[in-house]
């Protein structure tokens, strides 16, 4: 029991750092989770044992896995693994855990001969793309754009849209998408 008490001991400064490291209130927390700020000041102080149906809540709003909430601070190798996913032969690399929000990854689609045919979708959300490395073909509505690396295009998935490689060579890319239509604010300093 020991071991579980000094687990359970350590969720209270965890979740205090993430507030805090979030600019976040109590009050804010505890509107967006539906935790009243009293229990949730007494998880941060350990004065409240916490269970999964505070905590799941609390990771959601965080956007870190329920395991960084009680485990221990990871140590060692500080790289972040995510698993790739294929879907219609490309390759999606998350880039954020948080659900919710602007979503990031990085794609690879494999090199083309040039000749598949678009097949324009849309759906929900707004979506930025920075083409890494490789050419991008980009039919977006009636346009069809071919992309070079360093370049970006952003737009609202209800505009049918398709992505491809240009030419025989993989194509590269950085996505960030709203499912939403969350756009990413972009900040500048003026010169």
């Amino acid at each position: 029991m020991d071991e579980l008490d000094d687990v359970l001991a350590a969720v209270g400064p965890r979740l205090r750092e993430l507030r805090r490291g979030r600019g976040v209130t109590l009050a804010r927390v505890a509107e967006l989770t539906g935790i009243s700020e009293s229990t949730l000041s007494r998880l941060e102080s350990g004065r409240r044992r916490p269970n999964l149906e505070l905590l799941l809540p609390l990771a959601r709003v965080y956007g870190v896995a329920l395991d960084e909430l009680v485990g221990a601070p990871q140590t060692g190798d500080p790289r972040v693994h995510f698993s790739p996913v294929r879907r219609h032969g490309r390759t999606f690399i998350p880039l954020t855990r948080r659900a919710g929000g602007l979503q990031a990854y990085k794609m690879i689609i494999p090199g083309q001969d040039g000749t598949a045919v678009p097949d324009p979708k849309t759906h929900e959300g707004y979506e930025w793309l920075y083409v890494l490395d490789g050419r991008l073909r980009l039919v977006l509505g009636d346009r069809e754009l071919v992309m070079k690396p360093g370049e970006a295009a952003e737009f609202d998935t209800h505009v049918p849209h398709w992505m491809g490689a240009a030419d025989a060579g993989p194509v590269e890319l950085l996505i960030l998408f709203g499912s939403q239509g969350e756009r990413a604010h972009v900040r500048a300093r003026p010169a």
